[in-house]
Parts: structure tokens; C-alpha cells; sequence
């Protein structure tokens, strides 16, 4: 890689695509910016990208002719884009609303894996965004001063069997246990809403009295897909997860090592520390 090459970077909610945008430049890349409006943070603006394009999410004829306008062949994704604003909120241009017929089901996996492939047939590869941050990536053990109890154990061991499953189907990749029981699944509503709803949830069973058989402690676990992607939907954690969790009464965290990715790990594991929440990667 000569320094000066072009990388597309297409950026959606969250510092994730900071993060991106910061090692491709560290790596010599002149980075030229998709923004998606209805997501991208505008501070994107000031990080240094070559430069930097808003668009609309159902713009990708215009995605394509800006990144082929900028002389880009490969791009990565980073960021959130929340799933209900995929399939609720977005005006799709021509492109991208004859790729929509043509989708067999509608779950992200389908739509980001029929977006990859025009952008390949356009001469865009779109490459893993992970592959720019392996330091970032989950390593195996406890990372956090405290490890999982006994009973946050089994909850990790019941919560990866029910994530699997629900990942085969690109349902979601959180789940929130309390002592072996699920509490909450994530769907289309991410993964900070899943643990809050989970949070309320035992918080209204607490009020009725019917908390008394369940520990109010519960363990999120977020898992990668068994075939993930690593171009697109990485799972991502964070400080703001660790304070959600905090809110909702959750004690312990587990990720999949090597597929997930600590954003500012120091300063996650303080908050976790800090909150007395376990956090382990396996």
C-alpha cells in the first residue's frame, strides 16, 4: 500500500468511524467520506478526511458516483446504522429500491451483503473495516478487576446458546439473562435499548412482587454471528454500554474474543471496574 491511496469511508452513528478514519490516515490512506446524514456524527467533518460527502441512506447511485467521482475502489463501513431506519426511514433512490424487490428476506445481513455486491460490480470492494483496527478487537479472558460469579457463569453459558440461535437468523446479537432465565432479546431496536427494556423489565416485576424467584442481577451477552460479516453490523462495545448497563441493573457482561470491538477499551474497563460490572471475553 503506497502512501496517498484512496479509501471510501462509508460512516454512520457513533465514534467507530473516528476511530476507522484515525488508523487509515495513521496507515497513509486519504480517506474520502460517505456520511450518512440521518446517522454520521458532523465532528466527522473535522477529522482529517480527504473529504468528506453527505448523503441520504437510500442514495446509493449517489454513494456510487461520488466514491467513483473521488477515484475510490475500496471502501469500508463503520458506525451504526440503527436497523428500523433501514427498513422504515429511508427514501430509496432507483438503485437501491430495485435491490430492495430483489431481496429475499429483509434482514440486514441480506441488504448490507446486496449493497456489497453493486458496489462490486460498480469496481468498489468493500473490505472489513476490523482489518484497520486489530488492536481494538476483544482479546480472550476477564478484562475487567472482577470475574464472572458462579451464577453469572451459567448465565453467559445459557445466553451464548440462545444468541447462536437467534443469530442464525440475523435477529439480533444481544441477549440479557437473569439466572438462566431470558429476559430480553435484541431485535431491530439495538443494543442499548435491549439491556434499558431488560432493566425495566425486572424493575416492573420487582414492584408486583414478582421478582422474588429471579436475581435482579442480569448478564448481557453479545455475540458475533456464526458466519459474521466482519465487512459490516461488527458487534461494537463501549463506555456508553457499561453506563447502560449500569442504569438497568446489570452486573456482568460476555463478548466473542476477536470478533468484537472495544472502543476505548482503558476507559471502558475503568467503567466497568468502577460499576463493579464482570466483562470477559471467550
Amino acid at each position: 500500500m503506497g502512501r496517498g491511496e484512496k479509501l471510501g469511508l462509508i460512516a454512520g452513528n457513533g465514534t467507530f468511524p473516528f476511530l476507522v478514519l484515525d488508523a487509515a490516515r495513521a496507515q497513509g490512506y486519504d480517506v474520502v467520506v460517505a456520511a450518512i446524514k440521518e446517522e454520521a456524527f458532523p465532528e466527522i467533518e473535522s477529522k482529517g478526511a480527504a473529504s468528506v460527502h453527505w448523503l441520504s441512506l437510500g442514495e446509493l447511485s449517489k454513494l456510487i458516483d461520488t466514491f467513483k467521482a473521488a477515484g475510490v475502489t475500496r471502501a469500508v463501513m463503520a458506525g451504526q446504522v440503527k436497523h428500523k431506519q433501514i427498513f422504515s426511514a429511508i427514501k430509496p433512490d432507483w438503485r437501491l429500491a430495485k435491490l430492495l424487490l430483489s431481496l429475499g428476506t429483509r434482514n440486514t445481513d441480506s441488504l448490507l451483503g446486496a449493497v456489497a455486491k453493486v458496489l462490486a460490480d460498480e469496481g468498489i470492494m468493500l473490505e472489513n473495516s476490523t482489518a484497520l483496527l486489530e488492536p481494538l478487537l476483544a482479546k480472550t479472558g476477564v478484562l475487567s478487576k472482577r470475574a464472572p460469579s458462579g451464577q453469572e457463569r451459567k448465565n453467559i453459558e445459557y445466553g451464548r446458546a440462545v444468541g447462536r440461535q437467534l443469530a442464525e437468523y440475523d435477529i439480533g446479537q444481544t441477549v440479557v439473562i437473569a439466572e438462566a432465565a431470558c429476559v430480553a432479546v435484541e431485535a431491530m431496536e439495538g443494543t442499548d435499548a435491549t439491556i434499558e427494556r431488560a432493566g425495566q423489565l425486572m424493575r416492573s416485576l420487582e414492584l408486583e412482587g414478582e421478582a422474588s424467584t429471579l436475581s435482579r442481577a442480569l448478564t448481557v451477552v453479545k455475540i458475533a454471528k456464526p458466519k459474521q460479516d466482519m465487512r459490516f453490523d461488527v458487534p461494537v462495545i463501549g463506555v456508553k454500554t457499561i453506563e447502560t448497563m449500569a442504569r438497568a441493573g446489570a452486573s456482568c457482561l460476555a463478548v466473542d474474543a476477536g470478533r468484537c470491538l472495544l472502543l476505548d477499551g482503558d476507559a471502558t474497563t475503568r467503567a466497568a471496574d468502577d460499576a463493579g460490572i464482570a466483562v470477559c471475553a471467550e
